[in-house]
């Protein structure tokens, strides 16, 4: 079997990696940068140069992109006349699923919904991936004793994605929240007492704030995208989104620290929102 990987990010390659015991693994190097070229090499995927080259070649093919790319590669890969198995792997809502689907089945291909919850596949137990739709099922064994835990979710497409929103809702907006708290506390000049009596009150929470900003700023460009979805997906079903556009608002404040060294200080992100936002 041939798997086709749309691209090789620090996810997407994670991916590859897992499917690489059943399968052979495709990659396209045409417009990919430094690292992600890297990535795929180093992972000993096989390099078909072009989109057109890899559809041709490829029995299935997994989409791993920015959500807000997700729309624009299914539109890519059903205008070459793909007509075998496609995965959306995206962090989209489940409305924006079922657009991808009718992209992809337009074109004459089947679609599969896909959801990934955690970080990239490199330890065991640390993440999954949902799937739904009448054919998740065949996805199945392509992961079978691999990092990354294949679970089918539901029978409709959307029903992997809302699992994945409603997932990341709570993990990526919380972090948000906690930033944007932290960030309100300096500008108010009561940042070390809320400090101090989170850590009688909620014994942890100073620390685990701490380590939540540094862990999200280099990610904030990534999730800049999925917050909008996130809203969307809310937004869907009556219920208010202006929370996760908030957080959408909060994550492009410090898209600057994308591919920083090691993990930022909390303090200067913290100081970037504020100079962002005065900006």
């Amino acid at each position: 079997m041939k798997v086709g990987i749309l691209h090789p990010g620090a996810m997407g390659v994670s991916v590859g990696l897992a499917a690489k015991n059943n399968a052979e693994v495709l990659w396209v190097s045409a417009g990919r940068r430094g690292p992600t070229l890297e990535r795929a090499t180093a992972a000993g995927f096989t390099d078909c140069g072009s989109l057109e080259s890899l559809l041709g070649q490829a029995d299935l093919v997994i989409s791993v992109c920015p959500p807000d790319a997700a729309l624009g590669l299914a539109e890519d890969v059903a205008a070459h006349g793909f007509t075998n198995l496609y995965v959306d792997a995206n962090a989209v809502s489940p409305n924006t699923a079922k657009a991808i689907a009718g992209i992809i089945e337009g074109g004459g291909a089947r679609f599969v919904d896909g959801g990934i919850i955690g970080l990239p596949a490199h330890q065991p137990g640390t993440t999954r991936l949902y799937l739904s739709g009448a054919d998740a099922e065949e996805i199945l064994p392509l992961f079978a004793g691999s990092l990354l835990e294949a679970i089918v979710v539901g029978a409709r497409p959307g029903d992997a994605s809302a699992m994945k929103m409603c997932y990341a809702a709570y993990t990526k907006g919380s972090t948000a929240l906690l930033l944007a708290i932290r960030t309100l506390a300096k500008a108010s000049s009561v940042e070390e007492a809320l400090l101090a009596e989170w850590r009688r009150s909620i014994p942890g929470l100073d620390t685990r704030s701490d380590r939540s900003i540094s862990a999200a700023a280099p990610k904030a460009w990534r999730w800049i995208g999925e917050m909008a979805e996130i809203a969307r997906t809310f937004e869907e079903q009556d219920l208010p989104g202006g929370f996760h556009h908030a957080a959408e608002e909060i994550f492009t404040a410090v898209a600057s620290f994308k591919d920083a060294e090691g993990s930022p200080d909390p303090a200067d992100v913290i100081d970037e929102l504020r100079r962002f936002r005065q900006s």
